[in-house]
Order: structure tokens, then C-alpha cells, then sequence
């Protein structure tokens, strides 16, 4: 695939993509464990809630935000972190938190004028409203988008492909379609399954594993990705 000349619409992944859920999350952990004099280093939680995160997700479907709870749990269990799981919804909790990168609502703000713009989110409906509070237009309210779709609507988790296959029945077919994430993983990977084009946002420099195919571009950020669609 390539990207398409005339694009229509474009889709956004948004924890990793449009919101730094990394520091958003650390920082959460990092309070939640100073109550009890527990420290952890955001290089552990990291790569621990990606791994515990995506066992959780790959069972039964539940929401989000019980997903985040169980994460909390297993994650302490494993750093031997003494955390009672009635106080696991610190982490639910803080997702109205989680800010937007510096650069996600001017980037966002341009694609709007040029094309029809869309969620596609692993998150509940009431955690994306929360977030979505932080997605705005010049002016400060929200930002209007022409689809959503998350997983407690599908009921999967990426990547599973109903966020995609459902996007494509919303939008009437693939044609014009882009979508722009920074997950391989969740997004990349079933992109490239089902020929839809996909940008890399690749900001942390992840090296792919032989095997692993090439997305149809790659970028460090936003701003690059939007240039791929004509929009400087």
C-alpha cells in the first residue's frame, strides 16, 4: 500500500499518539506509590504495563477501565509494591489527567480543515469523553470528530481488527483512508493485515524485529505524519 494522493479521511490512535499516556501514567504510579513511602522508576513501569496490559487485553472483554485496575494490581504485585486493590482506581481515575503532547491539538486543528478526522481507541466511552476534553480547537472547545470508535464499542481490544473493520463499514470502504498511530503493535500490524495505509509516528526510535513488515511510512511525530498528507 501507499499512501493515497487525494486522502478523505484520517484516523488517529490516541494514547500514544495524541496523548502522552506515558507520563500521564508514570506519574499516577508515582504518587499512588509515595503513600506508601514505595518508589517506582518510570523505566520499569513502562515496559511492565505494556507487557501485563496487553495479557489483560487479550482474554475476555471488559472495560477499560477495569483493564487499568487489574494492570494496577499485577504491576505492584510484580514490583512488590504492597498496594491494596481497593485503591487500584487511581489509575482509571487519572486518564482525565493524561495531556495532550505539545504538538497533537495544532496538528489536529489543521487536518480538520482539510479532511474528515476520527478516533480509533482501545479505551471505554467514558474514559475517551474525559480525554477528549483536552483535544481542542483554537478557541478552547472541544474538537469536533466525524467518527469515533473504541473498544467498548467493537468489544476487542487492538489488534483484534473490529476497530478497523468497524471504521471501514462507518466510512463506506477504504478509499482516502489514513490512519496514524504510534503503536506497531496494536496498529500497525492490523493495518497492514487489512490494506489500509498507516503512519508510523514512531517517536521513540522502536526498531522492528526481522520478520516484521515495514509500514507504509514512518515518521518521529505528528507534524512529520500530516506532511505525508500535505498538510505543513
Amino acid at each position: 500500500m501507499t499512501i493515497p494522493k487525494q486522502v478523505k479521511f484520517v484516523t488517529f490512535d490516541v494514547y500514544g499518539t495524541l496523548i502522552d499516556w506515558e507520563t500521564g501514567a508514570y506519574d499516577a504510579f508515582r504518587k499512588e506509590a509515595d503513600r506508601d513511602g514505595f518508589t517506582i522508576e518510570r523505566d520499569q513501569l513502562v515496559p511492565l504495563f505494556h507487557s501485563i496490559q496487553q495479557q489483560i487485553q487479550a482474554g475476555s472483554y471488559e472495560l477499560y477501565a477495569e483493564v487499568l485496575r487489574r494492570t494496577a494490581v499485577q504491576i505492584a504485585k510484580q514490583l512488590g509494591w504492597p498496594l491494596e486493590p481497593s485503591r487500584s482506581g487511581f489509575l482509571p481515575d487519572s486518564v482525565q489527567r493524561w495531556q495532550p503532547f505539545k504538538e497533537t491539538n495544532p496538528i489536529l486543528q489543521k487536518v480538520a480543515k482539510r479532511h474528515s478526522i476520527g478516533l480509533i481507541s482501545n479505551v471505554d466511552d467514558k474514559l475517551l469523553g474525559q480525554t477528549r476534553r483536552h483535544l481542542q480547537t483554537a478557541t478552547g472547545q472541544p474538537l469536533d470528530f466525524d467518527l469515533v470508535v473504541t473498544a467498548q464499542q467493537v468489544r476487542s481490544y487492538k489488534p483484534d481488527p473490529a476497530h478497523f473493520t468497524e471504521c471501514e463499514r462507518r466510512i463506506g470502504g477504504k478509499k482516502g483512508w489514513v490512519h496514524i498511530a504510534a503503536s506497531y503493535y496494536h496498529d500497525v500490524e492490523p493495518c497492514l493485515k487489512k490494506r489500509i495505509p498507516i503512519i508510523w509516528v514512531n517517536r521513540t526510535g522502536q526498531q522492528l524485529e526481522s520478520g516484521q513488515k515495514k509500514p507504509d511510512a514512518e515518521v518521529k511525530s505528528l507534524r512529520e505524519a500530516v506532511k505525508l498528507i500535505g498538510i505543513s
